[in-house]
């Protein structure tokens, strides 16, 4: 569905990304795991087009992004950026809507297609005509997601879907949206730096750092097999306060 072959990013004389290869298979959820700032949301707006490499190139479904062909291309991809990104002055149903109203789509596929989504996030249809900071921020990312799936994308990018939820809501929602990953049959790229989500998610997990790729595998492969001492320590990082916490609840 996706390769990046060689691609790389600078920001002035600062390399972001280093010469990078990725190949997403159709069907599959790819997890850029890693530290802050290590290349992996860059990744994601490289993909979708908001900024162009400087070197390498991208192919989606066998055809090679470029200038000319990205704004048709990223009609085939949804994305959802971190804390949801809506539009604070649109209501939800404007918020879901806007490209398909943009692309002029009928008026009856879109109310179709708005139902079909409320029921596959789970939310009401009296929402449908609230504005964003009227809604719980879990209300919000469902909302996000519905824009996301409105044109029925091949490819899902998420970035940090999760991040901003209190722990309970962010919990109930990992198990829909693996759900609906499973039902839907999506290929989606999610950036986390959480490794248990991305266990979760993930056929494949790629952990990055400083701008370029550590180790691509199954958390099973990162843990038992760490490529160097980085993996076992990233991994490390996040068990050991699970850990203390089950010490102090014996």
């Amino acid at each position: 569905m996706l390769v990046l072959s060689k691609v790389s990013k600078y920001y002035g004389n600062h390399q972001v990304l280093t010469s990078t290869d990725l190949d997403v298979p159709v069907g599959e959820t790819m997890v850029l795991i890693g530290p802050s700032g290590c290349g992996k949301s860059t990744i994601l707006r490289l993909v979708i087009g908001l900024i162009r490499p400087d070197s390498g190139f991208i192919s989606f479904d066998g055809t090679r992004l470029n200038p000319e062909n990205i704004v048709k291309q990223r009609q085939r991809m949804g994305y959802v950026i971190q804390e949801g990104g809506l539009f604070p002055h649109l209501t939800v149903r404007e918020n879901v809507i806007v490209m398909a109203r943009y692309l002029r789509r009928d008026v009856a596929w879109i109310n179709s297609r708005l139902r079909e989504l409320t029921q596959l996030v789970r939310l009401p249809e009296v929402l449908m005509s609230r504005y964003p900071t009227e809604l719980s921020g879990g209300q919000r990312q469902r909302v996000s997601l519905m824009r996301a799936l409105m044109l029925d994308p091949e490819l899902l990018l998420l970035d940090e879907p999760l991040g901003a939820l209190d722990p309970m809501i962010r919990y109930e929602l990992q198990q829909e949206l693996k759900t609906i990953f499973t039902r839907l049959g999506k290929t989606v790229i999610m950036v986390t730096h959480d490794i248990a989500e991305a266990a979760f998610f993930g056929h494949t997990l790629v952990l990055m750092q400083e701008g370029h790729v550590v180790q691509t595998g199954s958390f099973k492969d990162l843990a038992k097999e760490p490529a160097e001492p980085f993996v076992e320590k990233f991994i490390n990082a996040q068990r050991e306060p699970m850990a203390q916490l089950a010490r102090l609840l014996q």
